[in-house]
């Protein structure tokens, strides 16, 4: 029944790319096309839209300009399905993936990162890979490396790493970013100097009000309007925090990656609702220690992804009722991270499961 679904499933990502252009793939494709022609990436528009991503990723990006749009935009929504199946084989029991697979494909992360022909699926993957490849003791961190230097947010990764104690594939995914920026840097200079001189760290490129973004300086945006820099004491207190849990939890490997996926999105200042496929580890961990109750109360809310309603109402900002509809996947993260935490819940601590009896597991 599941495999049903999915074929389902992928039969109408296929007609959605083949019908519909992906706001998000497009800039990508367009950001591919002028990598190389001198600043333009960060200075003009592409779409009416900015380039945010690192000029390494604007080089990835520049081979799907080689290709039609509609055959590269088939290609790049199967690419990322299939890449969402590869990270759900990291984290299940492989007799459970159709399973996991056709229902995560129903969650609003999900589906909203294919709508926009978003990279967030392939990220996702990339770095549970490298997790995976940590848990039975081969070499890792270059996944990791690659990750953050296409979208800087997975370098969560590597300070989760470093708190676990794993300095080996921390160091290795450090190099790898910076042999990854130094790589773009040669292939667009007059792009790497702007983008890491005035852009990386402009968020008034992007629309931080927006109910879209379900971080916490998104929510202090939509209340306060103005918010001082007595703010960044917000997220350094949520690092801190997201770094206890995850050493807590550092013979967990899985628990490691829900907890950096988790603060990732706590920290940064855009967490767009599409970003929030970084939370579905830790609704993995949860169902796996007995804690099913949670699990699909926090699958539900990402399910119905109820912030989005309030766009019906006026004026929602002022009403205080509102709040928690408005930043529901905020308060979920806050509840899923705290949940993580060693003796906050019946069964976990900080040896759950040891990483090889993990792997095991999930090869059954």
């Amino acid at each position: 029944m599941a495999k049903l679904v999915f074929g389902i499933q992928v039969a109408l990502v296929v007609v959605f790319a083949v019908l519909w252009n992906p706001l998000d793939f497009f800039i990508y494709r367009l950001g591919g096309q002028v990598v190389g022609d001198g600043a333009r990436l960060y200075l003009e528009q592409q779409a009416a839209h900015w380039f945010t991503y690192t000029p390494f990723a604007a080089v990835l990006f520049e081979p799907l300009s080689f290709v039609p749009l509609v055959p590269a935009r088939v290609l790049w929504e199967l690419a990322s399905v299939g890449a969402f199946v590869v990270a759900c084989r990291q984290w299940v029991p492989r007799r459970y993936v159709p399973w996991a697979v056709a229902g995560g494909l129903m969650l609003e992360p999900v589906w909203h990162s294919l709508f926009l022909g978003q990279v967030n699926l392939i990220l996702l993957a990339v770095v549970a890979v490298d997790f995976r490849r940590l848990a039975t003791g081969r070499s890792a961190g270059i996944g990791i490396g690659i990750a953050a230097a296409i979208k800087l947010t997975p370098g969560i990764f590597i300070v989760l790493l470093l708190a676990a104690g794993r300095v080996r594939p921390a160091v290795i995914a450090g190099v790898t970013f910076v042999a990854a920026t130094g790589a773009a840097w040669l292939v667009a200079p007059d792009a790497s100097l702007v983008y890491w001189r005035d852009t990386f760290y402009d968020s008034s490129r992007v629309g931080v009000p927006y109910v879209s973004n379900q971080s916490p300086f998104g929510a202090l945006t939509r209340v306060l309007d103005d918010v001082g820099a007595w703010y960044y004491v917000i997220p350094l207190m949520l690092l801190v925090f997201g770094v206890f849990v995850g050493y807590a939890r550092r013979e967990d490997f899985l628990a490691v990656f829900a907890v950096a996926g988790l603060t990732g999105l706590l920290v940064s200042p855009i967490s767009w609702s599409h970003h929030w496929v970084w939370a579905l580890p830790a609704l993995v961990v949860l169902v796996r220690d007995g804690h099913r109750t949670l699990a699909i109360a926090a699958t539900t809310v990402l399910t119905l992804s109820p912030m989005w309603a309030t766009r019906l109402v006026d004026h929602p900002n002022d009403l205080w009722y509102l709040l928690p509809i408005r930043n529901a996947y905020l308060l979920v993260g806050l509840v899923l991270l705290v949940a993580l935490c060693p003796g906050v819940l019946p069964g976990h601590s900080a040896r759950v499961r040891t990483p090889r009896r993990s792997l095991q597991e999930a090869r059954q």
